[in-house]
C-alpha cells in the first residue's frame, strides 16, 4: 500500500508517516515547505520520501498526486490557528486552505480511485448541550471561521467521493508542534497561578495513538464518518491541566506541583481573551469505532503519561 500524507510538518502527519514505517507501508510525506520542516527527531520521517505541495493549487495537487499515484491519500493538512482564522485578512487563506485545499485534494482521488482520509474536529457542531455528538450527526453549526472553512472541507470531501474516512478529534496534541501541554508546562514556569477554563468539555487526543487508528483504518474499506479522541472520560481543559503537572511532578518536575503552582477554574466569560467563539461541547461519541471494528485508543491519562516521556521540559 502507498501512502500519500499532507501536512507531515505537523502534529499527526509526522505520526502518521511514522506508523506506515513501522509497518512496512510506502509513505510518502508532503507539506508546504520545500523540504521536510518538522520535528528533527531521527524518526523515519525525516528521512522518508518527500514532496513539497500547494494544497491550494489545483494544478500542484493534481501534479503532485498522479506522479505519486497513492492507493490512499491521509489529508493532515489544515489551517488550524483558530482565533488567527477570524482576523478579516486570514480568512481567505483558511477558506483556500481548508476548504478549497481539501477539494482540490478529493477531485484528484476520485480522478485516480484512491482512498482519502480526511482529518476534521468538533467544531463543526455548535458546541452546546452536554450530549456526545454522533460521527453521523448532521446537525452542522461552527461558530467560527475555522469551523466553517473544516466543514466545507468535510462537505468537499462526501459529496465528491465514495472511498473517504471524515474522522473528527478534538484537544489534539503530538510531539511535532505545538499544543495545550506544552503551553501549560511553559507558562507554569514564569507564572506561580494559572486561570484555566472549567466550562469546556471534551477529551484530548494523542497524535500517536490517532495515527495508528489511522492506519487500521486505511487497511479497511469500513468508510464514513467516525470520532476519534482518547478514553478516559469527558474533562474540562481545567482538568486537563491539573493532571498534567500531577503527572509532571510524578516524574520529578518539582515545580509543577501544588505548592509552586496554583490552577484556578475560571468560566469561558470570565477567562475572555479569545477572538474565535469556542464550543462548551466538545463531547465525541466515538462508539462507532468499536462497532466497525477497530480498536479504540487508550486512556488520554495514559497517552499524557507517555507523551510526558517523549518531550524535554
Amino acid at each position: 500500500m502507498k501512502v500519500l500524507v499532507t501536512g507531515v510538518g505537523g502534529q499527526l502527519g509526522h505520526d502518521v508517516m511514522n506508523e506506515l514505517a513501522s509497518r512496512g507501508y510506502e509513505g510518502i510525506g508532503s507539506d508546504i515547505k520545500e523540504t521536510y520542516s518538522g520535528i528533527q527527531d531521527c524518526t523515519a520521517v525525516t528521512t522518508m520520501p518527500y514532496v513539497p505541495m500547494d494544497i491550494t493549487d489545483a494544478a500542484s495537487v493534481e501534479k503532485v498526486l498522479t506522479e505519486a499515484a497513492p492507493d490512499v491519500v491521509v489529508h493532515c493538512a489544515a489551517w488550524t490557528a483558530v482565533d488567527l482564522a477570524e482576523d478579516e485578512d486570514k480568512k481567505d487563506i483558511v477558506k483556500a486552505v481548508n476548504a478549497t485545499g481539501t477539494k482540490n485534494i478529493a477531485d484528484v482521488c476520485k480522478k485516480l480511485d484512491c482512498k482519502m482520509v480526511y482529518i476534521s474536529t468538533d467544531y463543526v457542531f455548535d458546541g452546546q448541550g452536554t450530549k456526545a455528538w454522533e460521527p453521523d450527526c448532521k446537525d452542522y453549526k461552527p461558530l467560527n471561521v475555522y469551523g466553517e472553512s473544516k466543514l466545507a472541507g468535510e462537505l468537499a470531501v462526501s459529496e465528491t467521493l465514495d472511498k473517504y474516512f471524515i474522522v473528527r478529534i478534538a484537544w489534539v496534541f503530538g510531539k511535532n508542534g505545538k499544543n495545550f501541554i506544552k503551553t501549560m508546562l511553559n507558562v507554569a514556569k514564569t507564572h506561580d497561578t494559572l486561570k484555566v477554563v472549567n466550562d469546556q468539555i471534551g477529551t484530548p487526543t494523542y497524535t500517536f495513538d490517532l495515527a495508528r487508528l489511522l492506519v487500521d483504518m486505511i487497511e479497511t474499506d469500513k468508510y464514513g464518518y467516525y470520532h476519534a479522541t482518547n478514553e478516559g472520560g469527558y474533562i474540562s481543559w481545567y482538568d486537563f491541566t491539573k493532571e498534567i503537572f500531577r503527572q509532571a511532578t510524578a516524574l520529578g518536575h518539582e515545580e509543577y506541583s501544588e505548592e509552586k503552582v496554583t490552577v484556578l477554574p475560571v468560566t469561558t466569560e470570565e477567562y475572555g481573551v479569545s477572538k474565535a467563539a469556542r464550543p462548551f461541547n466538545s463531547r465525541l461519541d466515538k462508539s462507532k469505532l468499536a462497532e466497525n471494528g477497530f480498536t479504540p485508543l487508550p486512556t488520554w491519562q495514559d497517552a499524557l503519561g507517555r507523551y510526558l516521556k517523549e518531550i524535554e521540559f
